[in-house]
């Protein structure tokens, strides 16, 4: 690396490792607050509608988001994000203090954390190819995942721990602390900015936000590859996330466990998605990105069928299968984000990342609906086993399509297409 890269790679690292401290806040309290709800209502229909809010705001305002992610200082984005999620995250602190606490504050909590993931989250990733050298974005990207999976390790069982010792309002107060520590280093490190590209309609006033948001989706629709790893996210969000938004309730109804089990089991997702950041860190992946993404669906889909096939007095199988998807969703992400931030314009991102996670969340409303209803009478099994044969089956019928094992060529060939058209205007600056 030269001597510029090395000093934009240790100022990412500093940015990363304030994440990280932060991160293992929002899980602990994530945790408390998931329990809370189970603890008090032990309703399914709770949990999914939890689920829902908080996927909200990542279906509407997403395209919007990443439009305005892209345009702004993307620094000041992650600082007021983070900021305004603190806030909210102390005044539901300060209610519990007060035992004036209602479930209906708890979804109000999670709806305003939801906005502003959905500003921080591709402010972050857009940002992350004009730290890190191409090379290396793999890599960085299985780090990045596995700092979600440092968190899932450690914050279920400490999260269970203190539910004994300490009172929610001060489990709560430990996220407010813990923002302080993602803030604090965007203060003092040069964030870099892409170049504002030309007006994508192609006339020579500055681009609106609603052409910002064309141009993003018009290279959507004519870049095949993605339009397929839209089309997987979907399907998968409608399978998974329900599912996962229902452990708790398979925990204690169907193994009879309770907040420690639960740490545990989600503990095994974190172990999994850790070893995978570890081994896309050393290894970074086959030299086709998205091979190493569809590999992993296929051992994801077997994770995921450990866990829809074991017994009610086998909850070592969960977490067995828990740790093979946790491990093969890092790998997925990590490959599939780096093929990403490697092909896409720079100054497109934020809005094409944003339109994935709204995308991919739009189905997911639909899944926890049914999900809800369904599993309060046959339980929450039979969606991990549904997900674990949608996972296998997309990763071998991938391997059919060309623009899927070429989707960094193709990409390249779509955008220059485009860029000779004056739709897209990929020059970058690194500031």
């Amino acid at each position: 690396m030269t001597t510029h890269e090395q000093k934009s790679f240790k100022a990412f690292l500093l940015i990363w490792s304030g994440q990280i401290v932060s991160l293992l806040g929002s899980s602990l309290v994530g945790f408390a607050l998931v329990w809370y709800l189970t603890e008090q209502t032990g309703s399914a229909i709770v949990l999914s509608l939890a689920t829902a809010v908080a996927i909200l705001p990542q279906i509407v305002l997403g395209p919007f988001a990443g439009a305005l992610v892209d345009r702004w200082n993307r620094r000041k984005v992650m600082i007021i994000a983070d900021g305004v999620s603190a806030l909210a995250t102390l005044v539901i602190a300060l209610l519990y203090a007060f035992d004036a606490i209602q479930i209906w504050h708890i979804y109000v909590l999670m709806f305003i954390r939801s906005v502003a993931g959905a500003f921080h989250w591709p402010a972050m990733q857009a940002t992350t190819p004009l730290m890190v050298p191409e090379k290396h974005l793999a890599r960085v990207s299985g780090l990045n995942q596995s700092l979600f999976g440092v968190a899932g390790i450690i914050a279920p069982p400490v999260g269970a721990l203190l539910l004994e010792v300490l009172p929610m309002e001060g489990i709560v107060a430990i996220e407010v602390v813990t923002a302080m520590f993602a803030i604090a280093p965007l203060f003092f490190v040069a964030v870099p900015n892409p170049v504002r590209a030309v007006n994508p309609d192609g006339a020579g006033q500055p681009a609106s936000v609603l052409a910002d948001v064309r141009a993003g989706l018009r290279l959507v629709v004519r870049w095949p590859g993605l339009m397929f790893v839209f089309g997987v996210a979907m399907f998968l969000n409608l399978m998974t996330v329900p599912a996962f938004s229902l452990i708790p309730i398979m925990i204690t109804k169907t193994f009879h466990g309770g907040a420690a089990e639960l740490g545990w089991t989600q503990a095994a997702w974190g172990a999994g998605m850790l070893i995978g950041g570890v081994l896309m860190g050393v290894w970074g992946g086959f030299k086709r990105r998205m091979v190493t993404a569809m590999f992993g669906m296929i051992l994801g889909g077997v994770g995921m069928l450990v866990v829809g096939f074991a017994p009610p007095t086998m909850l070592m199988w969960v977490m067995v299968g828990l740790l093979i998807g946790g491990t093969m969703n890092t790998i997925i992400n990590a490959s599939a984000f780096a093929a990403l931030q490697a092909t896409a314009p720079a100054d497109m991102q934020g809005r094409i990342f944003t339109l994935l996670m709204s995308g991919s969340s739009l189905i997911a409303p639909l899944g926890l609906a049914i999900a809800g209803p369904l599993a309060e009478a046959w339980g929450v099994q039979v969606w991990f086993t549904a997900a674990g044969v949608l996972m296998m089956g997309i990763g071998l019928v991938s391997c059919l399509f060309p623009f899927v094992m070429r989707f960094e060529e193709e990409g390249a060939r779509v955008i220059a297409k485009l860029t000779e058209k004056q739709t897209l205007a990929p020059e970058v600056a690194k500031v």
